[in-house]
C-alpha cells in the first residue's frame, strides 16, 4: 500500500517449471462508473487506438482494453495498470455487463509463420497454433504487479509514479551513455524539403539537410526511418541512394547523432544486428512493428533491450503495447509508442485534442510516450482531409507547442520537415529549448477529457504547458509555485485571434513574472499554451 495507490501481485516457490492455464482477475466496482479505456483487438494490434469514456455496464463481454484504464470513481479516481512484467503476457481488461471488469490474456503463440502472400503483413509472423496455456515460467519467481493508482482528483494521477517504483531497478551502473533528447524525422512528412537544387527522398543529400537542421537547433539525433534499408526483414540490403558510411561521418562532425529504424522481425532475424549497428557507428535503434504482447513477444523486449544496453544502443520501441516498467530495468528504453500518435492524421484522422487531454492521465502515466508532435500545419477539425505527403495536424499551433511540455518522452521527435521549422524559426527555437527529462513537475490544473494545464522546472527553467479539448476555455495561472523574491521573463505562446478558425494563428508576447503574479489565459477550442520562464 502506497499513500497514492495498492498494488497486488503473485509469488510462487516451486521447483519445477509452471505451466499457466490462465490467471484470473475480476475486478468489481460499487457503480456503473465512467472508465477512459483504449479498444483493441487480440492477437495483433498497432495499441494505436484512441481513448474513449464508456460507462462500466456499457462495456461488453467481447470488447477489450489496454492498460491503463481510467475510473472516475467519483470520491476517487483510480488508475488500472500493471509493472514489472517479465516472461509473462500482458493483461488487458473485458467487460461483463456489470460493473466488473475481467482480465484477459494472449495465449502463448506455439507456431508462427512468415506472411508471403500479402506485401503489407510482410513485418510480422502469423501465429498458426496457439498453446492452450498463456505462459510457460520457472516456478520460482514474482509476477506482475496488479496496480490501482488512487487520487482525489484527476490532476495528481498524472504524476502518480508506482509503475517505475514496483519496477526492477536495473543491475547495470553505468548509465553515462545515456542521454535522452530531441530528434528530427522524416517519415511524417514523406522527407519533403524545399528550397533545395536536388530530389529530395531517402538519400544521402537529404539526410545531410537534416543533419545540418538539427545541428543548427542544438537537436541530439536524427531518425532515419525505414527507407534506409530496402528491405524490412533483412538491414543487409541496404538503400544504394544512401551512404552510410558518409552520412555517420558528417553527422559526428556536426555534432549530431544518428538513430536507424528497424522492424523488430530485421533484428530478430539478424543474430549481430546490434553489433552491426554499433560499428556503423549508430546511438540507438526505433524498433517497430511488434503488434503483439504474449509471453514470447515481451520477452523479445527484454532480450532486445538487454542485448542493445550491451552494446551501448539507446532503443525507441515503436508499434509496441504501452510500457510495463520494463524502462528501469533497462534505462536505455527512452520511449515506447503504444499511442494514438499524430501520424494517425496522414490518413485516418484519429489524433484529435479530444484525445489529447486524456493521455496525460492514463497512456503517459505508465511510461515515456513517442507521440511525434511539432506540426507546423495545423488545423480545425472540420478543414483536416487525408494528406500522405503533406500531412496536417487537428488543433491550434500553440496546442502544438504545448505539446512537448505536456507529453513526456526520452525520445522527443520534431515531426515536421526542417523546411517548415527554418520558415517558423520563434515556434522552433521554442520546441528546441524544451528539454525531454525534468527536475520537477507540478500539474496546476486538469480534468481527464477536458484540459491540463501542467508546469515542469529544468534547472532555474520553468516551462508551462495548457491544452483543451473542442470547447473554448479560460484559465487564471497562479504563479505561486515559482520561488520567492525572483523574477522572472516569460516567453508566452498562445492561441491568436483568429485560431478558432485559422489554426495556425498564434501571439508571441514576453513579459516579467513573479510568484505574486496571476496571468488570466484563453484558450479557444482545440487549442492551448506555452511558456518558458527564466530568470530575469
Amino acid at each position: 500500500m502506497f499513500d497514492t495507490g495498492v498494488s497486488y501481485r503473485f509469488i510462487t516457490t516451486k521447483e519445477n517449471e509452471l505451466i499457466i492455464i490462465n490467471e484470473n482477475a475480476d475486478y468489481l466496482f460499487a457503480d456503473n462508473y465512467k472508465a477512459y479505456l483504449s479498444k483493441t483487438e487480440e492477437d495483433f494490434s498497432n495499441y494505436e487506438h484512441t481513448f474513449q469514456a464508456v460507462w462500466i455496464q456499457d462495456y461488453k463481454k467481447e470488447d477489450l482494453s489496454i492498460l491503463p484504464l481510467f475510473l472516475d470513481a467519483k470520491k476517487a479516481k483510480v488508475l488500472i495498470a500493471e509493472a514489472d512484467l517479465y516472461d509473462y503476457p500482458a493483461m488487458f481488461l473485458r467487460g461483463s455487463n456489470d460493473n466488473t471488469l475481467s482480465a484477459w490474456f494472449p495465449k502463448y503463440p506455439e507456431k508462427t509463420e512468415m506472411i508471403t502472400n500479402d506485401r503489407s503483413q510482410d513485418r510480422r509472423l502469423n501465429i498458426t497454433k496457439k498453446a492452450d496455456y498463456i505462459a510457460k515460467t520457472k516456478g520460482n519467481r514474482t509476477f506482475p504487479w496488479r496496480i490501482f493508482a488512487v487520487s482525489k482528483e484527476d490532476k495528481d494521477i498524472v504524476t502518480n509514479n508506482l509503475v517505475y517504483l514496483l519496477s526492477r531497478p536495473s543491475t547495470y551502473d553505468d548509465f553515462s551513455w545515456i542521454k535522452p533528447g530531441q530528434t528530427s524525422w522524416e517519415w511524417w512528412h514523406a522527407s519533403n524539403i524545399k528550397g533545395v537544387d536536388f530530389k529530395s527522398g531517402y538519400n544521402t543529400k537529404t539526410y545531410k539537410y537534416y543533419i545540418d537542421f538539427a545541428s543548427k537547433y542544438n537537436i541530439r539525433y536524427i531518425i532515419m526511418d525505414e527507407g534506409w534499408s530496402y528491405s524490412v526483414t533483412d538491414i543487409s540490403k541496404s538503400n544504394p541512394d544512401i551512404d552510410l558510411e558518409e552520412l555517420f561521418k558528417y553527422a559526428h562532425q556536426k555534432n549530431v547523432n544518428i538513430i536507424l529504424w528497424a522492424s523488430w522481425l530485421a533484428v530478430e532475424n539478424t543474430p549481430s544486428f546490434f553489433e552491426q549497428v554499433k560499428k556503423l557507428g549508430a546511438a540507438g535503434v526505433k524498433i517497430d512493428f511488434m503488434d503483439r504482447s504474449d509471453q514470447w513477444m515481451m520477452n523479445y523486449y527484454e532480450r532486445t533491450a538487454k542485448k542493445a544496453f550491451e552494446n551501448k544502443l539507446l532503443i525507441d520501441f515503436h508499434g509496441s503495447i504501452s510500457p510495463k516498467g520494463l524502462e528501469r530495468a533497462y534505462p536505455n528504453i527512452i520511449s515506447y509508442e503504444g499511442v494514438t500518435g499524430m501520424e494517425q492524421n496522414k490518413r485516418g484522422g484519429f489524433d484529435t485534442p479530444n484525445n489529447h487531454v486524456i493521455l496525460p492521465f492514463t497512456r503517459n502515466v505508465v511510461g515515456p510516450m513517442d507521440y511525434t508532435p511539432g506540426a507546423m500545419n495545423s488545423v480545425q477539425p472540420k478543414y483536416w482531409h487525408s494528406n500522405w505527403t503533406n500531412p496536417m495536424s487537428i488543433g491550434t499551433r500553440a496546442h502544438q507547442l504545448a505539446l512537448y511540455v505536456v507529453f513526456e518522452s526520452g525520445l522527443q521527435m520534431l515531426a515536421d520537415s526542417p523546411s517548415d521549422y527554418y520558415q517558423e524559426h520563434e515556434c522552433t527555437q521554442f520546441i528546441t529549448d524544451v528539454p525531454t527529462t525534468w527536475d520537477e513537475t507540478i500539474v496546476l490544473d486538469g480534468k481527464i477529457g477536458e484540459y491540463i494545464i501542467i508546469a515542469k522546472r529544468k534547472g532555474n527553467n520553468w516551462y508551462l504547458g495548457g491544452i483543451t479539448n473542442d470547447k473554448d476555455r479560460e484559465y487564471e495561472i497562479q504563479f505561486s509555485f515559482l520561488n520567492k523574491n525572483i523574477n522572472y521573463n516569460m516567453t508566452l505562446f498562445t492561441d491568436g485571434a483568429n485560431a478558432d478558425n485559422y489554426a495556425i494563428d498564434y501571439k508571441k508576447s514576453n513579459k516579467k513574472i513573479n510568484s505574486k503574479d496571476k496571468l488570466p489565459i484563453k484558450m479557444f477550442l482545440n487549442g492551448g499554451f506555452a511558456a518558458k520562464l527564466t530568470i530575469d
